[in-house]
Parts: C-alpha cells; sequence; structure tokens
C-alpha cells in the first residue's frame, strides 16, 4: 500500500471516530507526558480518572516536582508498575532542576529524562511540537504488521528496528501529530487485538492480514513471560486500634508502598502449618483473631495467592515487634500508598 494514501486514509480515519481525551485538547508538554506515563500498561477507561487526579493535584511540573513521593504513590495507586510513579517523580525535578520547568524540544533531549523512553519521547515530540518522529507502540505493531505484512518478531532485536524504520516511512512531516494519533486509535479501535472490525475497515481491501486471513497470526510475538506462582502470608499485627506497617525498600517492586508483616511460603499452607514460622513472642502474647478468604492478585510476571492473619495482641510491651514495622492508626494508613492487594483487604475487611 502506497504511504500517502495510508497516512491518508488513517487520518481520515481519526478525524471521524477519535474519542474526546483531554490530553488531545492540549499542546501543553507536561499533560501530554503526564498523560503518556499513566497510559503505559493502562488501558485508557482506567488511566483517565488518574489523568484527571495527577492534573488537579499538581496542575503544572513544579508542583509535582515539589510534591512529597509518598503522595505521588498514593495518588498512583492501584494502576501498578510503581516505578513509572518514582520516574514520573524524578523526571518532574529533573525537568525543574535541568530545564528550569521546560520539556526540551527535542527527541533525543527529551530521551535523556528519567523514564522517557522511544515511544514517549517521539510522543511528546509529535504531540507537543509537532515533530515528525513516528510512535510506535503495540496497537502500531498490530497495525503495521497486518496491513503491511511485516512478520518480524517484534520481541527480537532486530524486530523493533523494521517497524520503527516502517513508521518513521510512513509519517507526513506536516500532519505527524495526527497521523501518529490517528494509527495508534486505530490500533485500539478497528484493528484491535482479537476481534479486528474488518469488515468496516477503509483499508482492508490493501491489508494483508485480511487477504490472507493471518489477522489472528499478527504481529509476531515469539517471547513469552514465564508467569511464577507466590504464596504471601501477611500477619495483620493489631494492638488497641492501630494496626503494625512497614514501607517496602529499595529495589522492591513495590518500593515505598506499605504492607504488613509478610511470611512468603512455597505453597498455600494451613494455618496449623503456618504457626511454626510465626515469630515466637507473636504467638506467645497474640491471637489469630481472623483468617482472611485467599486473595488472587496478578502482576506481568507472577501470581500472588495472598491470605491475612490478623493476630491481636494482648500485651504489646511484652512483644518483640519485628524489624520494620511501626504502629498506624486506620486514618493514618488511609493516607499511605499501598499496594492494590493490601488495599481490597482493608477494604474488606478493616476500614
Amino acid at each position: 500500500m502506497e504511504s500517502k494514501l495510508f497516512a491518508n486514509q488513517i487520518i481520515r480515519w481519526y478525524e471521524y471516530h477519535k474519542r474526546d481525551l483531554p490530553w488531545r485538547h492540549t499542546r501543553d508538554p507536561y499533560k501530554i507526558w503526564l498523560s503518556e506515563i499513566i497510559l503505559q500498561q493502562t488501558r485508557v477507561v482506567q488511566g483517565l480518572p488518574y489523568y484527571e487526579k495527577f492534573v488537579n493535584a499538581y496542575p503544572t511540573v513544579f508542583d509535582l516536582a515539589n510534591a512529597n513521593e509518598t503522595e505521588v504513590l498514593r495518588l498512583w495507586q492501584g494502576l501498578g508498575y510503581y516505578s513509572r510513579a518514582r520516574n514520573l517523580h524524578a523526571c518532574a525535578q529533573m525537568v525543574v532542576e535541568k530545564y528550569q520547568g521546560c520539556f526540551p524540544e527535542s527527541f533525543e533531549e527529551l530521551l535523556k529524562l528519567k523514564g522517557i523512553g522511544l515511544y514517549t519521547a517521539a510522543a511528546i515530540a509529535s504531540f507537543a511540537f509537532g515533530k515528525p518522529n513516528a510512535v510506535v507502540d503495540g496497537n502500531v505493531y498490530r497495525v503495521l504488521s497486518r496491513v503491511f505484512g511485516i512478520k518480524d518478531d517484534i520481541a527480537s532485536t532486530q524486530g523493533p528496528k523494521v517497524f520503527q524504520k516502517k513508521a518513521n516511512e510512513l509519517i507526513p512531516r506536516d500532519s505527524a501529530a495526527v497521523f501518529n494519533q490517528g494509527i495508534m486509535e486505530f490500533g485500539a479501535m478497528q484493528c484491535s487485538p482479537a476481534t479486528p472490525a474488518c469488515g468496516l475497515c477503509p483499508i482492508s481491501l490493501e491489508c494483508y492480514a485480511y487477504n490472507h486471513n493471518e489477522q489472528h497470526k499478527l504481529p509476531v510475538k515469539s517471547k513469552k513471560v514465564k508467569v511464577r506462582n507466590r504464596y504471601f502470608n501477611y500477619l495483620v499485627i493489631k494492638s488497641g486500634e492501630r494496626y503494625f506497617m512497614k514501607e517496602r525498600g529499595p529495589k522492591d517492586v513495590w518500593q515505598g508502598l506499605f504492607d504488613f508483616y509478610l511470611l512468603e511460603t512455597t505453597k498455600e499452607e494451613e494455618t496449623d502449618e503456618l504457626i511454626p514460622l510465626i515469630p515466637t513472642s507473636l504467638t506467645e502474647e497474640g491471637i489469630i483473631i481472623d483468617e482472611s478468604k485467599v486473595y488472587k492478585h496478578i502482576l506481568s510476571h507472577q501470581r500472588i495467592f495472598a491470605k491475612f492473619y490478623l493476630i491481636e495482641l494482648q500485651n504489646e510491651s511484652a512483644v518483640q515487634i519485628p524489624e520494620g514495622l511501626h504502629a498506624c492508626t486506620v486514618d493514618e494508613i488511609k493516607q499511605r500508598p499501598k499496594p492494590i492487594l493490601i488495599q481490597k483487604y482493608l477494604e474488606e475487611v478493616i476500614f
């Protein structure tokens, strides 16, 4: 399919079918960057409320840079991939300190910022500054592979380079932003992963996958993340109206978030099998007053099966509280950032 025709068809489709989203009504690089970071690994319907919360809480990059990281994490709570939130905060500080609060316009300079990779740099350069940098995300891989019959593995070293080259050839220099928005929207709504609307597609007659019945074979992605099961046994230690929590440490997937004392086992344990693993002073001075259901939490590379044991202390002064735990009131717990797994338990049992 000829490049100019493809670009024109995508732009025409987009102008008729595009969703009305707030970040499409601005060229403010701060708000565009914010939306792009939030929407990584996140569907629009889930990310939109978070975008609105962040814009309301931090209207400018200066506000975000001056924020407390704990508060940023709490606002991010529920989106997952918490390193994105920490990078978001660090990037805002870089923009303020190094660029006086103005995002750089060039693709190359944007790449120097914390948490900004090839896709995000291209998106900001294009949407905010009109630069002809082609975006390539999951939606773009799907559209290009199907329409042009590109069978390079997107999980390989060479594959992304092939797709980036093709996208660079297709992008019209005078309407880069609308083309980039259009091809991503087309992949999300028209050329979707499982049920592409080929019967209503304006370019189906020129589409390789449609003509060869290979929609569900493209794009090619050979690598699969090996998912492992993990079994978490949380001890929710209670003394009066306070609960003991701890902050997850550096290099942890939940760094900066708060949870309870954790015993991880290799399989789901019965309560009597777990008791010998609990610190002795807790079993001597505490009583297990509640045992939760099993909560299942799925991450990209692991499935967590978590159970919560509510232990009420009879005499706190006689107990050696495990290191790192600090007593919190319910109001204090509500203000602290927590993994969504912990939040679900708290909402169902404690709050």
